[in-house]
């Protein structure tokens, strides 16, 4: 019985995630305190055999091992990580706060590479395991109106890019999401983007890629990869005119 554990178990994807892999399953959502009841009933009702909840606050770095080896000490080694928390701040607050900016930096890049580092240690030494990292459209190539996100994600896309290479061949899957707009909660009253997905499309797509086994990028959709690559070719003073 494999052991699904997400970081982030309220957030609209992380929940996605966890009852497409709920059947047969021990599903653990570890997320701040909160209400978890329908995101319990939601694994349960989708088959996991056992559910099971975790306080875990995301920026509190050095308390991060100790909740993962709360969790594999009560359901035993953790199978497949996905790593769904995030904020996505407010940058006009961002541009004249520099503590706020700093969280917003600290919770979507350095707390999330403390995470994948001691999941990858651990699972390195395991020698398998499944990693889900979330990263974004916004990292691949940093907007004007939204950088103090957009360079949290390039951040922690350089680093899971690297990490991954570091994990090559030693049964350590990474995968290294990259959705676009994606309408929820999050960006809730903003007008979508142009390839924009909603959070049950960029489950099916991480679940379909965490089954098949193997390939690092995941541009959700899939022809958003294409699309970005151009990106580098539009000089500055036309991508600094580009909206969010």
């Amino acid at each position: 019985m494999s052991v699904v554990a997400v970081f982030g178990g309220r957030s609209e994807i992380g929940l996605a995630v966890a009852t497409r892999l709920a059947p047969g399953a021990t599903v653990v959502l570890a997320a701040r305190p909160g209400p978890m009841d329908a995101a319990v009933e939601a694994c349960r009702a989708a088959g996991a055999v056992r559910v099971e909840t975790v306080e875990f606050d995301a920026d509190d770095i050095a308390a991060q091992a100790g909740v993962v080896d709360a969790i594999e000490d009560e359901v035993g080694p953790i199978d497949v990580a996905v790593l769904a928390f995030g904020v996505l701040g407010d940058q006009a607050r961002a541009e004249s706060d520099p503590v706020f900016a700093a969280s917003v930096l600290h919770t979507d890049f350095t707390a999330q590479a403390a995470l994948l580092t001691t999941f990858a240690d651990r699972m390195r030494t395991r020698g398998s395991g499944t990693l889900v990292a979330f990263s974004s459209v916004a990292g691949a190539r940093v907007r004007r109106p939204n950088y103090v996100y957009g360079s949290a994600k390039a951040g922690l896309d350089g680093f899971a890019s690297g990490l991954a290479d570091a994990l090559h061949g030693s049964g350590v899957h990474l995968v290294i999401a990259r959705p676009g707009f994606v309408i929820g909660r999050m960006t809730e009253g903003m007008s979508p983007a142009p390839f924009s997905s909603t959070a049950d499309q960029v489950a099916d797509a991480v679940v379909a890629r965490i089954r098949s086994g193997r390939g690092v990028d995941l541009w959700i959709p899939g022809y958003l990869g294409a699309v970005m690559a151009l990106t580098r070719f539009v000089p500055r003073p036309v991508w600094r005119r580009m909206p969010r």
